[in-house]
């Protein structure tokens, strides 16, 4: 996985792009401005761009934006010292493939940028229902975004009334795994309970009820 970190605090990129190699990551290039990070771009070829939000010369999310236009296959995952659920909702809107913040683990940071490579959206958890806009409209697609395929599957024969064990034989996965995919919807969801996944699914048309499968 190639990835290309544009960030204009020096030390704040070296620590990420040590941990990323650490973790046999290609860091294929920085740049502490948005110009020299389009600059880089057709040259270093990235999977992923981790992109700062408040860069000195233009705007994060609108560089973001051109880098998605110039190369559709790019990922661009914001990684920010911002902590604000409009700047979250506008990157999103904008393509991005998530949106975490600076204080965000080394761990998890790698997992985000493994689900942005694989196709899937990553959000901080304190800024999810900030950036969902009270759970209306495009911020239920922006928590649903989220979601993995599996987790999809997982959460239709929850809202079909499917216990663990009958999702585990219709999925054929333990029902261990099964408890790990829920655990994960709720937190993605911001729900607290199987009862209330299986609710705002319905109630935001996410799954069918009927053949326990989500809309195209």
């Amino acid at each position: 996985m190639r990835v290309l970190i544009v960030e204009d605090q020096v030390l704040f990129a070296e620590a990420v792009e040590f941990a990323l190699r650490s973790h046999g990551i290609d860091v294929v290039g920085t740049a502490s401005t948005g110009e020299v990070g389009l600059e880089l771009l057709p040259t270093t070829n990235p999977d992923v761009v981790l992109l700062d939000i408040g860069l000195p010369d233009r705007s994060g999310i609108a560089i973001g934006r051109e880098m998605l236009e110039r190369c559709p296959n790019v990922k661009v995952l914001a990684l920010t010292a911002l902590r604000d659920g409009r700047a979250a909702r506008e990157a999103l809107r904008a393509g991005f493939s998530g949106y975490l913040t600076k204080d965000t683990d080394v761990d998890r940071l790698l997992r985000a940028i493994e689900s942005a490579f694989s196709g899937e959206v990553t959000i901080s958890k304190p800024l999810a229902r900030q950036a969902a806009g009270g759970r209306g409209g495009d911020g239920v697609s922006l928590m649903v975004s989220q979601l993995t395929d599996r987790e999809r599957a997982v959460l239709g024969l929850l809202a079909a009334g499917a216990d663990s064990p009958a999702m585990a034989e219709r999925l054929h996965i333990s029902k261990n795994t099964v408890r790990t995919h829920v655990q994960s919807i709720l937190a993605k969801l911001n729900v607290h309970s199987r009862l209330e996944a299986a609710a705002f699914a319905v109630r935001h048309g996410v799954v069918k009820i009927d053949d326990g499968r989500y809309p195209e």
